[in-house]
């Protein structure tokens, strides 16, 4: 494989690395699950052109995948149009059995699913080898709950008629995610549509589709039928037009997205026009409030997990941690401890390697540039702050944070935690709820009066007690106010992909 020519460092040009460490951090070709055609109707199709994919950590060409257009969109689009007329009809048992064969399989090959998500996202292997495991307990999950999606009997105001209620999948479902959970966001939605009886199209992250594609490498394994599970791979700049068809054809019933909530109000206008169903996991900017009475070596220990997992590139990373006066020196001091003593940099394919790159420099150069406007207004720098090569950062601790600065308005998706000294419960509530945004919060205390208020009060959908790691198949994952519209995980994630049809049967005789 070709290396970048070169990469980029506080605007200066360097050098290419040497040839030597581009052959240590390459990613074999010949991995048995490495794919990069599309996967359409249940065949591998070439596209006109292709586009690549980089090793975040070292520029280095990892391969080149299929760079699909509107034209190959509208393909899988009616490949799983045909697929669903029999795939809705299956029972539920049957394709209970398959999404755990799938399943089965993804647990098989953990080690070579996971070292593409190192590759393609730059991850921590470890890292990336817990996400190939909560990917695949969505698959495990909804292969159960397939079985499990009831309609009701209602009792009737008449005497000769019954009520029903029943349960139909919606039919086709656009899936787009992004590139931070490259194949956790896919299982998280697809296996609650397949369960439900439907069929999908995906669109993975330009950055990271290796992931999306191997899975469809499981999927054929498993025996899921031609067309109910596609993938379409395109570059950044056919996303737009393969977007436009995923989100307007007529034939597709429901879209599912992860990402930017910017990004999430434009498919949302595009769905308004044939009225289609819609899932929505937009941005977050979650709240981590340390209250006098919390344990806090427990928090801390909460803190360094919620923050620093994938470098701070996840949709329920904190990112703005509030931390009452009472306990705030002896937290802070704890903190740049633990940040000393277990952050490593490095390519995440090293065992010890605990922070990896940001996915591109775009991102480095929004938390540098949150860092810059944050010392500009008073804060001080209290570990790292430096941008190293490529698109790595350094774990930051910025101290004497303010509301008004760029790290406390917006979210960083990146290795930056910069923490606000409050004083009472009141104010450490409206600092938290005054974002646009509610997708997770966390909150350290032992008082249980003040841990049900505070719960109840934060406007988010998520929260952590005592805990700053949430994610799982058996709980809701979602948000409120503009960090989304529905749930994913959970008895309620299959619930987004059906529709409940009443049925009322007449003349019966009495």
């Amino acid at each position: 494989m070709a290396a970048v020519c070169t990469r980029s460092f506080l605007g200066r040009v360097l050098p290419p690395l040497p040839a030597a460490m581009l052959r240590r951090y390459s990613l074999d070709v010949s991995a048995p699950l490495l794919r990069t055609q599309a996967y359409v109707g249940g065949r591998w199709v070439s596209a006109a052109s292709v586009f690549p994919v980089l090793d975040p950590a070292t520029g280095q060409e990892l391969a080149r995948v299929s760079d699909c257009g509107p034209a190959e969109a509208k393909q899988a689009v009616e490949a799983a149009h045909r697929a669903g007329r029999s795939w809705s009809r299956d029972t539920a048992k049957e394709r209970s059995v398959l999404l755990r064969r799938w399943f089965d399989l993804m647990i098989q090959h953990k080690d070579d699913l996971a070292r593409l998500i190192t590759f393609e996202c730059g991850k921590p292997l470890r890292e990336s080898l817990g996400e190939v495991l909560y990917s695949a307990s969505f698959l495990e999950w909804f292969s159960e709950e397939a079985r499990r999606t009831y309609g009701d009997i209602v009792p009737s105001p008449a005497k000769d008629r019954k009520i029903f209620l029943l349960k139909q999948p919606v039919g086709v479902a656009s899936i787009i995610t992004p590139w931070n959970f490259p194949s956790a966001m896919i299982t998280r939605k697809v296996g609650a549509a397949l369960a439900a009886g439907c069929t999908v199209v995906v669109k993975p992250a330009e950055d990271t589709p290796l992931s999306a594609l191997a899975l469809a490498e499981l999927a054929q394994q498993a025996g899921i039928p031609p067309g109910v599970f596609n993938v379409v791979p395109c570059s950044r700049e056919k996303t737009p037009s393969v977007g436009q068809v995923l989100c307007c054809d007529p034939l597709v019933a429901k879209i599912s997205f992860t990402g930017s909530t910017a990004t999430g109000k434009v498919l949302l206008k595009l769905a308004a026009d044939t009225v289609k169903r819609v899932s929505m996991e937009l941005g977050g900017h979650a709240p981590f409030i340390v209250f006098d009475s919390a344990d806090v070596d427990r928090a801390v220990a909460g803190a360094m997990a919620s923050k620093f997992r994938n470098s701070g590139q996840t949709c329920v990373c904190s990112n703005r941690f509030l931390v009452q006066s009472g306990v705030y020196d002896r937290f802070m001091e704890k903190l740049g401890g633990a940040m000393d003593a277990e952050l490593r940099i490095g390519h995440g394919s090293e065992p010890q390697t605990t922070q990896g790159p940001l996915i591109n420099s775009r991102a480095a150069d929004k938390v540098v540039h949150q860092i810059s406007d944050a010392v500009s207004r008073g804060a001080t720098v209290l570990k790292g702050g430096r941008r190293l090569e490529g698109s790595y950062m350094e774990p930051t601790l910025l101290a004497d944070v303010t509301t008004d600065m760029l790290c406390t308005r917006e979210e960083s998706f990146g290795p930056l935690l910069p923490v606000i000294r409050f004083n009472t419960e009141e104010e450490a509530l409206a600092i938290a709820n005054s974002s646009n945004v509610g997708l997770a919060g966390y909150v350290f205390t032992q008082d249980v009066s003040q841990i049900w208020r505070v719960t109840e009060a934060l406007e988010v959908g998520i929260v952590g007690v005592n805990e700053g790691l949430l994610s799982t198949a058996e709980a809701t994952f979602g948000g409120v106010k503009q960090s989304g519209l529905g749930r994913e995980g959970s008895k309620y994630g299959i619930e987004e992909y059906q529709e409940v049809k009443y049925m009322c049967l007449g003349g019966l005789q009495v």
